[in-house]
């Protein structure tokens, strides 16, 4: 996964595009994902203008992802040369590695989404806390604390938000919180990596399940110090 650091002023300076309409189009890609739903009439001209846009940013060593069927647009870092086939050039989006658990939960959430668009039904696939919380919790150390367990998945769930591949959305008091799946999780994690996704889970389930059992016999071995 990749999130788009923040440029300070002189960087800004110093890559300023060509043009107003370009500088209307690359600093908000450069600040992150940019959606349709957002701007209608500046994401027409990104439709219009995306070829210049690939050709500018390009320079900074970056590349741009449209996806003008689902609506959104993002820069990410061009592959880095082989060793010894050319110079390696900083990073403008670095690279932030995820927890096991928040990856299981993206790769769960991007199921959820495969079979939401199988069903043919509306385009936005819209959970309540609740239904995340039992998509995790049967992969997780229940325990006998359920509260914990519950402060934990909303945890990961949190990582998920900040990280733009869900969107909390707005309810009226008393009413339980609701979390929107955004469409570009389909970037992230790919049609081929989800066909592999029962054999994936498998693994998980046997990783926790090792985990598990060594937490278990470790509680045994103090049990009988303690004697």
């Amino acid at each position: 996964m990749e999130a788009q650091l923040d440029l300070d002023g002189s960087a800004a300076a110093t890559s300023a595009p060509e043009s107003p309409d370009l500088s209307a189009l690359v600093i908000p890609l450069l600040k992150g994902v940019f959606y349709q739903e957002s701007d209608a009439a500046l994401w027409n001209v990104l439709l219009n203008l995306q070829a210049r846009v690939r050709d500018y940013v390009a320079v900074l060593d970056l590349e741009l992802v449209l996806d003008e069927a689902e609506g959104y647009a993002f820069l990410r870092s061009r592959p880095q040369p082989e060793e010894g086939e050319g110079p390696r050039l900083p990073r403008l989006v670095a690279r932030r590695p995820l927890s096991f658990p928040v990856s299981l939960l993206l790769a769960l959430l991007r199921k959820k989404l495969a079979e939401f668009d199988a069903g043919g039904g509306d385009t936005r696939l819209v959970l309540a806390r609740d239904e995340v919380v039992e998509l995790l919790r049967v992969f997780l150390h229940e325990g006998s604390n359920e509260a914990r367990l519950i402060d934990q998945i909303d945890f990961y769930l949190g990582k998920v938000v900040d990280l733009g591949f869900v969107r909390r959305l707005k309810v009226q008091s008393g009413q339980a919180a609701t979390f929107e799946v955004r469409r570009i999780l389909k970037s992230f994690v790919d049609a081929q990596w989800l066909a592999e996704f029962d054999q994936r889970l498998a693994a998980y389930r046997s990783l926790l399940a090792g985990e598990s059992g060594a937490a278990g016999k470790s509680g045994q071995r103090r049990a009988v110090s303690d004697e």
